[in-house]
Order: C-alpha cells, then sequence, then structure tokens
C-alpha cells in the first residue's frame, strides 16, 4: 500500500498526533482527510497541517484506502453504521484506537469480511514517545500491516499482539500506564513537601527523577531489576525505602490494579456490543 490516502475519522488529540506524526515524515497533506464535526476543529486542522477536514465520515473516507478510526468507543458503532454500504463495496483498511472495541465487532459493524486492526496507543504518543499494541484480523494482508504499522510508529514504538485476547492487558499496561506513573509523581511531590520541600523543588525533583529514570530503562538495555539492584546500596537510603515498599505490598497491588483495568476493558466491549 504504497502512499495511501488515508482518512481519520474523529480530530481530536491522538488523531491530531498520528497526523503531525505523517506529515512530519514527509506524507503529502492532500493525502490525509479528517472528519471532524466541529467546525473550529476542521479549521485548525487546515491551517495545522494544510489537511483536508470535512465535517462528516462519508466525505472524508470518499477515495481512502485507509480509515482510521479515532472516536470514543461509545459512539464507534453509528459512527460505522454511516460506513457500512462504502465499507462492503470499497474494502478498506480499517484500523481503531478505540479502548474495548474489538476487531470483529468493528468488522460486523462494517458490514463483514472488512481486514481490521485494533490498536491500543498511549497518551505520550502526543509527543511522539508512546508506544501501541497491534492486532491484526486474518483479513488483513502483510502490507496492510505494513502501512498500520508505519502509521503507528509515527507515535512512537509498536508491537503487534498475536492473541486479540491480550489487547486488553495492553490497554492496562500502556494504555492507562501514563496515569500510574502521574500518581506516582503527586506521591513523590506530596511525600517531599511533607519532608519540607518546597512545592515547585518538589514537583522538579520527582519529574526529572522520573524522566531519568525511564531513559535508564529504555536507552541502558538492561532490564528494570537489575538497574533498581544497581541503585540500592546495602544499608542505604534506597534499601529502607524499597524495603517500606515491598512490606507494603507495592508488587501485589500493582497486580491487582493492572488485573482491574483489563477486567474494565473487557467490560467496555462488552457494554458496546
Amino acid at each position: 500500500m504504497t502512499n495511501p490516502t488515508i482518512a481519520f475519522i474523529g480530530g481530536g488529540n491522538m488523531a491530531r498526533s498520528l497526523i503531525a506524526g505523517l506529515i512530519g515524515q514527509g506524507t503529502e497533506p492532500s493525502r490525509v482527510r479528517v472528519a471532524e464535526p466541529v467546525e473550529a476543529q476542521r479549521e485548525s486542522l487546515r491551517q495545522d497541517y494544510g489537511v483536508q477536514a470535512f465535517a462528516t465520515a462519508a466525505e472524508a473516507t470518499e477515495g481512502a484506502s485507509v480509515w482510521m478510526f479515532a472516536v470514543k468507543p461509545q459512539v464507534m458503532r453509528s459512527v460505522c453504521a454511516e460506513l457500512t454500504e462504502r465499507a462492503r463495496t470499497e474494502r478498506p483498511l480499517a484500523v481503531s484506537v478505540a479502548a474495548g472495541i474489538t476487531s470483529s465487532q468493528l468488522d460486523r459493524w462494517l458490514g463483514g469480511d472488512a481486514a481490521v486492526v485494533r490498536t491500543m496507543p498511549n497518551t505520550p504518543a502526543l509527543l511522539g514517545a508512546g508506544i501501541t499494541g497491534l492486532y491484526a484480523n486474518a483479513r488483513v494482508s502483510p502490507a496492510q500491516r505494513d502501512t498500520a504499522q508505519a502509521v503507528l510508529a509515527t507515535a512512537g514504538d509498536t508491537v503487534w499482539i498475536e492473541d486479540e485476547a491480550q489487547m486488553d492487558a495492553v490497554t492496562a499496561v500502556s494504555g492507562s500506564g501514563p496515569a500510574y506513573i502521574f500518581l506516582l509523581a503527586e506521591a513523590m511531590q506530596a511525600a517531599g513537601e511533607a519532608q519540607g520541600l518546597p512545592a515547585a523543588t518538589a514537583r522538579q525533583l520527582a519529574a526529572q527523577t522520573l524522566l531519568g529514570a525511564s531513559r535508564m530503562l529504555t536507552e541502558s538495555g538492561e532490564p528494570a531489576d537489575v538497574l533498581r539492584k544497581r541503585v540500592t546500596s546495602p544499608g542505604g537510603t534506597t534499601q529502607a525505602a524499597i524495603e517500606t515498599f515491598e512490606a507494603g505490598g507495592l508488587r501485589e497491588l500493582v497486580a491487582k490494579a493492572v488485573a482491574a483495568a483489563a477486567r474494565r476493558g473487557g467490560e467496555l466491549s462488552a457494554a458496546n456490543d
């Protein structure tokens, strides 16, 4: 699928981040079409990226071989209903970034026999630093897989999932994961303030520490447990903190939280069926 025309259905933050990545990597703006019902946002998309923006999905998908569904899960079914006949005729590649919507649901709502790639990006994609899990149904060709991956790779790393049942786990670990880090940052800042640090100083210390640790984790190639042990001197301050985390059941609590998020992903799928 060389230089496909891509239609984004929904022009929100995630769509904008992907559009920015595509244009930044050399995609011709004329090959990007966006359906966005809010006039001000349509005009912003036109001005910022030079793409074609339309009020309806029917207009945006005309002539497009790749349809990027970037709408809320609650409206996905109704959006697909507007496009069913065109999907049956034109057989586009349908790519979804909606949490909890399965490939079989999207296939069914588009009239059946659809090539569907289900994805789960996360919010760091807005900075080009995200990661996306992707799952392709059996009707997606190798060329279409490459196309879907190329689009999502503009927002960060990608990883293919071969068992769609694992997509709820992807959502729980990485899709929801940034909020876990933000919660940890909140807690670290509050603890620093409780120790007498000014709020601004505590915030800067927490944020930069998390950034630096994340870079070490991604750039060093070392596993997390090795890096942790390397900075935990026996009998030192770090060991005292780590022992407190372990005694408080941090690992078990994280496992429960991820399991709860994964379970909720399945519930969202059932609720929107």
